[in-house]
């Protein structure tokens, strides 16, 4: 069997009909049935490469990835810089869709590698590149937290470890696996006591206000809450699809398949979301439920805005020393239901935990009925129901 060779490819001139010239590269790939075949690619525009040299620097990342079977030395990237450009284009790429990675984990890895990794480690060679200090700089990073520098030392071994699939390294080559880096959290996310959710809902407008009741009454992460629209919600089963995630204006998929069951709404938290549906001027079903007015409705406000601006102000007038944040809210709720004493089963759907060890390795199914009665319990506790039941009453009319 003959051996791969090493392509180099060819550019050519393109003229359009319309618009400026431009460079096309072509090369040649191997089909399923093992038959070489034509494949051709514009990189840009001749403006934007004013020479072929320039044009063949555009392509260097996907001429690795061309060769990545051959084992000529043009076909082996040779510093961390070249490697990581190889790894965002198959890893990373946008606009491909991928079970491995949602659409917000590539765009904070690509921020990640660009701000804070590639700087630092792009000219090394990549077997130059050493734990101790890779582990020392991750130590010299007093603006971060714990879990933050934990994410980069994972994205620089994922990196590594995308060098060893494509054979660029030998097994047991990544040297992130010997780097030490704790992920214990500086700051512990603290649950909210009853009057303490209560002052902060008194603060809050209606909007947020009604954020924060749906996020502390279903468990939803916050880019979940923003990701509903109208349409999600079942008004006569009193229950919602979670089918998306909103991150920083980014429309994705849940966290987990779990995450993406459908949710039981409590009696008053549906109050509360049908008074602010007559309010918001975004009502229809195709609507985001908490429509951007800034953004015309197109878009659901960003979390980090609503945080800033509201949330933690509001904390702090209602006389809040902890911090606050969405999270607090999910922790809350958690809270309440083992505070409550309520079957860990149920606990763990109603959190809706893809992985069932992380409330306990019980494989029982959770009944609808005892679902809605524990989330019940803890609206109860929470919002103090009897004192709200004729409030609750006419949102609901």
């Amino acid at each position: 069997m003959n051996r791969p060779r090493y392509q180099h490819g060819f550019f050519s001139r393109h003229k359009r009909k319309k618009g400026p010239e431009v460079w096309v590269y072509r090369w040649r790939e191997i089909d399923a049935k093992g038959k070489p075949k034509p494949r051709a690619l514009v990189i840009g525009s001749v403006e934007q490469y004013p020479t072929e040299t320039a044009a063949w620097k555009a392509v260097s990342t996907l001429r690795l990835d061309i060769n990545y079977h051959t084992s000529r030395p043009e076909g082996v990237p040779e510093t961390f810089e070249e490697l990581t450009k190889h790894y965002q284009l198959i890893e990373l790429d946008l606009e491909k869709e991928s079970e491995r990675k949602v659409h917000q984990t590539k765009q904070n890895y690509s921020v990640y590698l660009k701000a804070r990794i590639v700087p630092r480690w792009g000219g090394y060679r990549i077997r130059d590149v050493k734990a101790v200090a890779v582990e020392r700089w991750l130590g010299s990073l007093d603006d971060l937290s714990n879990g933050t520098r934990a994410k980069i030392k994972g994205i620089m071994s994922d990196v590594f470890q995308h060098a060893i699939r494509y054979g660029w390294l030998n097994d047991g080559e990544n040297p992130i696996f010997a780097v030490r880096q704790s992920t214990k959290r500086e700051r512990v996310t603290e649950p909210l006591e009853t009057w303490e959710f209560r002052a902060l809902m008194v603060k809050l407008p209606q909007k947020m206000r009604v954020i924060g009741i749906v996020a502390a009454t279903t468990g939803l992460r916050v880019s979940e809450v923003l990701g509903l629209k109208w349409k999600d919600i079942d008004w006569k089963t009193l229950q919602m699809d979670v089918t998306r995630s909103v991150v920083d204006g980014i429309v994705g998929k849940c966290k987990t398949e779990a995450s993406r069951k459908p949710v039981p709404i409590d009696s008053f938290t549906a109050g509360e979301l049908r008074a602010w549906k007559q309010e918001t001027c975004y009502a229809e079903q195709e609507d985001w439920v908490f429509a951007s007015e800034r953004a015309g409705g197109k878009m659901p406000p960003w979390s980090d805005t609503l945080l800033d601006r509201i949330l933690q102000p509001a904390a702090k007038k209602a006389g809040i020393t902890k911090w606050v944040g969405f999270h607090t809210f999910r922790h809350t709720y958690s809270t309440l239901l083992k505070a409550n004493n309520e079957d860990v089963k149920v606990v763990q759907e109603l959190m809706r935990h893809a992985n069932i060890t992380t409330t306990m390795n019980i494989y029982t199914k959770a009944l609808t009925p005892a679902k809605r009665e524990a989330q019940r319990r803890v609206v109860d506790v929470l919002l103090d129901r009897s004192r709200n039941v004729e409030g609750a009453a006419e949102s609901a009319a």
